[in-house]
């Protein structure tokens, strides 16, 4: 019984998360959405060899599967990109790529997903795909308050002008008054 008592406590602690970083962005999420950012937050919590994987070479290695092998790799990218962007985007930095280098791989990997599985599976990876930039966003509002990204200029501005950041634009009008240049990155992309 304290099993399922747990269980349900982690979810409800992790929506909760979810919700209010999505209100803090301004970012509407369906059922399907918020609950597919929850179980991904849950699922990956404690995998801790996701930080040695090299995404792209995973990708192409799930590219080479067939069935539900390439189903889980592909997924696996999706979401560890996800993850990546949001919760950890100055990662990027330190690995010398660029923010939209996971949100590419991500959207691809989602992407080709849509059309390779099953009916009900395939909307959901589709969504993933066109709504990428939005959930990176949310996963981007629940980390701690006093991120050092939201304060990097170049960070927020590389968000907003090459991935369609809205929050990203939100907090360069915010912390510095406006945009230092180019401020239509975000009507392009959405």
């Amino acid at each position: 019984m304290g099993t399922i008592f747990q269980q349900q406590t982690a979810v409800a602690q992790w929506r909760t998360l979810v919700v209010e970083a999505a209100a803090r962005c301004d970012t509407s999420l369906d059922d399907d959405m918020e609950s597919y950012l929850v179980f991904l937050l849950m699922r990956f919590a404690n995998r801790t060899e996701i930080a040695a994987s090299v995404l792209a070479l995973e990708y192409l290695h799930g590219m080479q599967q067939t069935g539900s092998r390439q189903e889980a790799q592909l997924r696996d990218v999706g979401d560890q990109c996800l993850l990546y962007s949001g919760l950890f985007p100055l990662r990027a930095r330190r690995r010398l790529v660029r923010i939209r280098y996971y949100v590419d791989l991500g959207r691809s990997a989602y992407q080709h997903l849509s059309t390779q599985v099953q009916r009900g599976w395939s909307d959901i990876f589709l969504r993933l795909a066109q709504g990428f930039v939005p959930l990176m966003d949310v996963l981007q509002a629940a980390r701690a308050q006093h991120d050092p990204l939201d304060n990097d200029a170049l960070a927020l501005h590389e968000l907003r002008d090459e991935c369609g950041s809205r929050r990203a634009g939100a907090l360069l009008w915010a912390r510095f008054g406006g945009t230092l240049a180019g401020g239509d990155g975000a009507r392009r992309r959405h």
